[in-house]
């Protein structure tokens, strides 16, 4: 066994950080120290790819101790991630799921299945949405099980390999994100939670303040979904007077991104020195988002009688050539009963945006109906968002301090610049326990 290096500089290759080791070239690093065990015989050998002929990295023993500690926070983080695991399998309660999936299965093989379109459907989709569920939960338990081997690997060997200390904090890393979008999934119990969704962003109160603020919204909301791998795409803007936008319509095609951006419906406060003003005052500027879901077209059960619809046409301009400049493609929707109206302009022809702009519609209604739980005329009309002040469901302080916080939730950062580009699971999670903890009281008051 070779000697300990005697105290010297940190090596310059080595930094430490939170989340472990990270490596700046590749030179040989090997140190043997006694490991924290029950045998007093038992030592260890921080080895990695980097070159023995730098002497400053055989002139330090703290590297060997960093490495050391970091392997101890990492088998105390696969006990506690496996923990977690076991108990995420247990409420999910694995072995039924899998026996309802035997169950969906035989059901989809019967050769009656289509004799009733819908039923057979709706079989279909929810023995798609098992299979999916018990993959993850499969995928969860072989990703602990992965970590926890390198883990006993390392301890049986008598060196501990830098490399597999990383690449086992990088699967604890990577398992913790997608137990935490698990449990985020199981909070979503709505009807259409598992659907696209589409935003609408309307500058209110603040004039250019106010139009600005809406399109750093709009790239918010953009930044979040790319994060999330979800397909986004801007379907309508309207440009503002001086700068930003007056209102936008944006696409979030993917799994479950109504369900996390439904708790964003509502209005939007900046507080910032206005970059418009020439005295750099501050200023208190707000802008509306709505949410809906985004649902194919012939899957909305709502039927709106005609003699209830406005429908108007107009040029659509912008790109597209000649078409959309000269002929009226544009669309304008406006359900007269409660005064909602739907602008549709992004297809080529006339009766594609038509038909877009009325399933649009149509889900608008449908959220509508299911948060007020009523129909009546007035109960839809008062469910307008008003962006003003008393009504925002969440501030965004740039000055005097930096503070984004949710009203309802009380959840609040002061890492003003990583909300603005699309950092907002902490919030979503927020709302998301806020609205069950809700939910839940509710009905413990109704059977009370």
């Amino acid at each position: 066994m070779t000697a300990l290096p005697q105290p010297g500089t940190v090596p310059r290759t080595l930094l430490s950080c939170s989340g472990g080791l990270t490596f700046a070239s590749k030179r040989p690093l090997s140190y043997k120290y006694p490991l924290k065990s029950s045998s007093p015989r038992l030592f260890i050998s921080v080895r990695s790819t980097t070159s023995e002929s730098d002497p400053t990295l055989q002139s330090n023993p703290e590297s060997s101790e960093w490495a050391m500690q970091d392997f101890y926070t990492l088998r105390k983080e696969v006990e506690i991630t496996s923990a977690r695991v076991t108990e995420i399998v247990a409420s999910a309660r694995l072995e039924k799921l899998e026996s309802d999936r035997d169950s969906l299965e035989r059901k989809s093989g019967d050769q009656s299945l289509w004799d009733d379109p819908k039923s057979a459907q709706e079989i279909l989709v929810n023995l798609t949405d098992l299979k999916e569920k018990i993959k993850t939960l499969y995928e969860f338990k072989s990703q602990i099980e992965e970590a926890e081997t390198f883990v006993n690997l390392m301890e049986e060997l008598d060196s501990l390999d830098i490399s597999l200390l990383e690449e086992a904090e990088k699967i604890i890393r990577d398992l913790n994100k997608e137990l935490d979008k698990y449990e985020m999934t199981q909070l979503l119990s709505g009807p259409y939670d598992k659907e696209g969704a589409v935003i609408n962003i309307t500058a209110g109160a603040g004039g250019t303040d106010a139009q600005d603020w809406a399109e750093m919204l709009l790239r918010m909301y953009v930044r979040w979904g790319e994060k999330q791998k979800y397909k986004t795409r801007v379907t309508d803007r309207s440009p503002g007077d001086e700068a930003g936008i007056k209102s936008a319509t944006l696409e979030v095609d993917g799994r479950y991104a109504y369900g996390y951006l439904s708790g964003e419906k509502g209005t939007h406060r900046i507080v910032r020195l206005s970059p418009f003003n020439a005295k750099a005052l501050r200023q208190t500027s707000f802008a509306g988002v709505e949410v809906m879901p985004l649902l194919p077209e012939d899957s909305t059960d709502v039927e709106i009688p005609e003699q209830d619809l406005e429908i108007s046409t107009t040029r659509a301009g912008g790109k597209g050539g000649q078409n959309v400049n000269k002929v009226e493609t544009a669309v304008r929707i406006v359900h007269v009963p409660t005064g909602i109206s739907i602008r549709c302009a992004e297809e080529r022809s006339q009766l594609a945006n038509k038909i877009r702009a009325l399933s649009r519609l149509k889900a608008k209604l449908l959220v509508i109906q299911l948060e007020q739980r009523a129909s009546e005329i007035k109960q839809i009309r008062g469910d307008a968002v008003k962006a003003e002040w008393g009504q925002q469901i969440r501030n965004y302080v740039f000055h005097p301090y930096k503070l984004v916080k949710d009203v309802r939730t009380g959840y609040e950062t002061s890492n003003v610049s990583s909300v603005m580009d699309g950092d907002l699971d902490l919030f979503i999670r927020a709302y998301l326990k806020f609205k069950f903890a809700n939910e839940m009281f509710s009905e413990e008051e109704s059977i009370v």
